[in-house]
């Protein structure tokens, strides 16, 4: 996918030379004229160890590359986030360009790779994220004689395109099979075919090339994107037209030209020309040669890919008679074609053995071809049955990344998960017919039992993706309770990180955001969450950009919203969650009381200002735009500029309040670091500190009473991640040359429960993190003090075979950190879960039968509360699945005479339900003054709610939820029972 592109730091490009020059696995850095100042001397450093939290996958792998000779040996690349090795022993991808710094981040776009097929050590890599102004640095050819440990670089005299349109055809850099000193390059732009006879170091173009290919999706486009051409895509040699050691002499190319896309030689590249009898119309996107039967194949579509694509055809060539066949599973002149195709691969072990997958099939799903007599038949990996239900030849298990059903309860034909989209890469292992990997916009898929597709069989598709981190993350929060990391991510979302070492279930829904552009916590209520992000407003006219969270991220629900709006931009939750300010792109910023039940404007602020709250002062809020920092004390209504001067005016600039201090504000931008302690009505600038992209703040270090903090910064003339425990008195490195993640620091933050943590993002290597300093593990805490007892848990949502307790929270001294819920059982009780918030979804229960639980808080230096008063309870009988539905209730927020509570409805039936009517009886005499997403009666006690005439529609298994405000006098006990009925 075309991933968003952070700021650029600045950085000055090589100088152009043909000639490669050593980086040795880590880009080489230079201070630029006149940065360092006396204050800034040497950098003292560390050596940590950096992981990525686990997603796995999150983008598009244009390419999997599997080595000829040596099994097991397999590369992978990806259009922002570099490349990577396969570890066939752990069965996970080893990232191969973490030491591509700033200077040169456009090298973690890879267009294409090659692996030697003759000394199996040495790997290529053409690099070059963008060809139009957004990357300022020429391409290059890096190369590796180690399999990419380290590595050397030769500049080339133009551009590579990893993320420009047209990024998954090729492969277009190749390795001469029989003479390994020589490699080609296909180039794009007009730059044609280019030639390297010394294994990669020096390059010149192959000047009897006749065609550098004419072909882009939009010639006349302003923004220099989708006028970039391909240009020459791919290079496939024969490789029985020579001998070990002497230059192949029959070479084919791919060019992007409908009319002209097959070139020949049959000298060794001496003189070309356009293959007779070739197919036009189309854009050949792959050629595989089949050197036993001296077949070359060709998958062709109608565009350069990999968003679109809409007729193509498969075509072989006899290179030995120069006859074409059309072999196509669905010709382009057929109505049934409605794709391109790519993805082309053969059977190295049974040459007669070929595949070819859509380029694009975006509805119902993907679909692969396969055949075993060279494209005489084809069999589809799947065919329609009685519509809209489809036989299947494979089964799909995605239990190690979940999340890529997308959150989709899609109606068939449709099914979630989807065998992918931009298959532009399907790959048979050449030394097992059994094994298959293929990439998608968003992970590698691949099988290990493909052959039993020929038999009557079905195969198993499994993500082959750990190790493979490729999203862009735009923001980070490291709350003091509940979850440890909450993300927002381009592309995916976002998601709640509760264990950093496994992949999160879900990413967010309700909504789902095609990007989250912001997050953030209530600082002195944590649980309290909102999220802003990105999806086209006309095509879901229902959903909103914002959503909030009282649970720590766990749940969300959508707000209202102003209108006009597309990209979610920035927002702030004040320090207690009681407001939000939010300053969506292109709309003016807004202020709303409670969860975004309405929107006012905000005055003094200009549209387009980012806005941050501050982290103690409930009604204080900030924001930031061209060069003024504005201050609003009423909670957001208005703002007014300080008289703060000398900040960045131009660039994307960063800034943070620091926890348990009103007024301190950190702000990072291309001109240094700037801090203020008297709310932003002064900066002042760090001596040292020559630029800085992100600021970020984690647990004190012992003895020190200011968070620790974090900055992804220049700093002595080094680019890097930098730590100071004493307010940027003096700073410590935290990264390393080897682990520098290309343009990363648009999100960074500390861990403010564990000193020397900090989790940083980058733009397409996903989240990674490293315990600094003396972190990794949490410090001896003084805290001796027990939360209080929860209050007596309620059962709701009661069914057959479960339930939801809800109870009032305990309340702790440092923070209460989650619950421990026991079902009694005799003399030994048992513990049934362990949720972060006060509530707990109890499954797998006996139909009518009694149950007693209680719940017992914690906190986070392991002091445990008293035991709540327990709650009996009987499950139903059961009964007809065809339709019904449950309510769990639960109070949402609290306040002295208020509160907020949130009920969620779902279907709990084999069929779908047109409505839904929920009731309960207050226990305290609490009265309803608002609610949302329903429609609501109370009579005394009694409460009736049914559904709004928006989400009363419900499939099997499918939920929704409303909210309501209420008040409440001497006790806020919850409903002992909450029904719902369907219909």
């Amino acid at each position: 996918m075309r991933r968003r592109l952070v700021g650029v730091l600045a950085a000055s490009a090589l100088t152009c030379a043909v000639a490669g020059t050593a980086v040795t696995g880590a880009a080489a850095q230079t201070a630029p004229a006149g940065a360092l100042s006396a204050a800034a001397t040497a950098v003292a450093a560390e050596t940590n160890e950096w992981k990525n939290v686990r997603i796995d996958g999150g983008g598009f792998v244009p390419g999997i590359i599997f080595n000829q000779k040596e099994k097991n040996l397999i590369y992978a690349r990806t259009d922002i986030g570099g490349a990577y090795r396969w570890e066939q022993s752990s069965r996970t991808w080893v990232p191969l360009l973490d030491w591509v710094g700033w200077d040169k981040w456009g090298y973690n776009g890879v267009v294409s790779l090659a692996t030697d097929p003759v000394e199996t050590n040495r790997v290529y890599v053409a690099a070059g994220m963008y060809t139009n102004d957004w990357d300022p640095n020429k391409g290059a050819i890096l190369r590796s004689a180690d399999k990419g440990k380290t590595w050397q670089a030769t500049e080339l005299p133009f551009k590579l395109g990893g993320n420009m349109p047209g990024r998954g055809m090729g492969e277009r850099l190749v390795v001469d099979p029989n003479d390994n000193r020589v490699i080609y390059l296909g180039a794009p732009d007009g730059n044609g075919l280019w030639r390297s006879t010394d294994k990669g170091v020096t390059w010149a173009k192959v000047a009897s090339f006749p065609n550098p290919g004419n072909y882009a999706a939009d010639p006349d486009d302003p923004n220099g994107y989708l006028s970039h051409r391909p240009g020459v895509v791919w290079v496939t040699f024969d490789p029985t037209s020579a001998t070990a050691g002497k230059t192949t002499q029959k070479i084919y190319v791919g060019v992007a030209d409908k009319e002209n896309t097959v070139y020949g030689s049959s000298d060794g590249g001496a003189t070309w020309t356009r293959v007779a009898g070739q197919p036009t119309g189309h854009i050949a996107h792959k050629g595989v040669f089949d050197h036993t039967s001296g077949t070359l194949y060709i998958a062709t579509s109608d565009t350069g890919g990999p968003y679109d694509g809409a007729k193509g055809d498969v075509w072989k060539l006899d290179t030995r008679t120069g006859a074409w066949t059309q072999i196509s599973p669905i010709p382009s002149s057929s109505a049934d074609d409605y794709f391109g195709y790519s993805g082309l691969t053969i059977d190295r072990q049974n040459p007669n053995t070929i595949m070819v997958a859509t380029q694009v099939s975006w509805w119902p799903d993907a679909i692969f071809f396969r055949s075993t007599d060279a494209g005489a038949t084809w069999t589809r990996i799947w065919d329609w049955g009685s519509y809209p239900e489809r036989t299947k030849r494979y089964t799909m298990d995605i239990s190690s990344a979940p999340w890529l059903t997308f959150g989709a309860n899609p109606q068939p034909p449709e099914e979630a998960p989807k065998l992918g989209w931009m298959n532009e890469s399907v790959e048979i292992d050449p030394f097992d017919s059994n094994r298959m990997m293929y990439g998608t916009g968003a992970t590698i898929y691949g099988t290990e039992d493909l052959k039993k597709w020929d038999t009557g069989g079905k195969f198993t598709i499994k993500p082959m993706v750990e190790g493979l981190e490729e999203t862009a993350v735009l923001d980070l929060v490291s709350p003091p309770s509940g979850a440890p990391l909450v993300s927002a991510l381009g592309d995916i979302g976002g998601f709640r990180h509760t264990d950093l070492t496994k992949v999160p279930p879900m990413m967010f829904t309700s909504p789902t955001f095609t990007s989250a552009t912001s997050l953030d916590y209530a600082e002195t209520s944590p649980n309290i969450m909102v999220r802003a992000g990105n999806f086209t407003d006309a095509d879901r006219p229902g959903d909103s950009h914002v959503a909030f969270s009282t649970d720590g991220g766990a749940n969300w629900f959508q707000g209202t919203e102003p209108g006009g709006i597309n990209e979610g931009g920035t927002v702030a939750a004040a320090a207690d969650g009681s407001r939000f300010v939010w300053a969506p792109k292109g709309v003016a910023v807004h202020h709303t009381v409670g969860y975004g039940n309405g929107w006012t404007a905000s005055t003094g602020i200009p549209t387009g200002a980012v806005v941050e709250s501050d982290r103690v002062n409930a009604k204080r809020f900030y924001g930031f735009s061209a060069g003024r920092f504005y201050v609003s004390t009423d909670g957001g209504a208005t703002f007014a500029a300080s008289a703060a001067t000398g900040l960045p005016a131009e660039g994307n600039v960063k800034f943070k309040a620091v926890p348990g201090r009103e007024g301190h504000v950190w702000l990072a931008g291309e001109t240094g670091l700037f801090r203020s302690t008297d709310g932003g009505a002064s900066f002042t600038k760090l001596s040292g500190v020559t630029s800085a992209v992100n600021v970020g703040f984690g647990k004190a270090a012992e003895g020190r009473n200011h968070p620790a903090l974090y900055a992804v910064a220049t700093i002595g003339g080094v680019t890097g991640v930098f730590r100071s425990d004493d307010t940027g008195a003096t700073w410590v490195r935290v990264n390393d040359d080897q682990h520098q993640y290309g343009n990363m620091g648009e999100a960074l933050t500390g861990d403010p429960r564990i000193y020397g943590r900090v989790y940083l993002g980058t733009n397409g290597r996903g989240i990674v993190y490293a315990d600094t300093g003396d972190g990794g593990t949490t410090p001896p805490d003084d805290d001796t003090t027990d939360p209080s007892k929860p209050g007596r848990p309620a059962a709701s949502a009661i069914t057959a075979t479960g339930a939801t307790l809800t109870w009032t929270a305990s309340t702790d001294d440092v923070g209460v950190e989650g619950y421990d819920v026991y079902r009694e059982a005799g003399a030994t009780d048992v513990k049934v879960g362990s949720p972060s918030s006060a509530s707990f979804a109890l499954t797998g229960l006996t139909a009518d039968t009694s149950y007693t639980y209680y719940v017992v808080a914690r906190d986070a230096a392991g002091n445990t509360s008293a035991a709540s008063d327990p709650v009996t309870f009987k499950t139903t009988t059961g009964g007809s699945t065809e339709g019904g539905c449950t309510a769990a209730y639960r109070v949402a927020n609290s306040w002295p005479g208020g509160f907020q509570g949130e009920v969620t409805v779902k279907n709990t039936g084999t069929a779908a339900i047109t409505g839904w009517t929920v009731k309960w009886t207050f226990p305290d005499g609490q009265k309803i003054t608002q609610l949302w997403s329903g429609v609501h009666t109370q009579t005394g006690a009694d409460v009736t709610v049914r559904n709004a005439g928006w989400n009363g529609n419900l499939n099997a298994g499918a939920s929704t939820s409303f909210g309501f405000g209420a008040g409440w006098t001497g006790a806020n006990g919850v409903p002992a029972a909450v029904t719902c009925t369907a219909g």
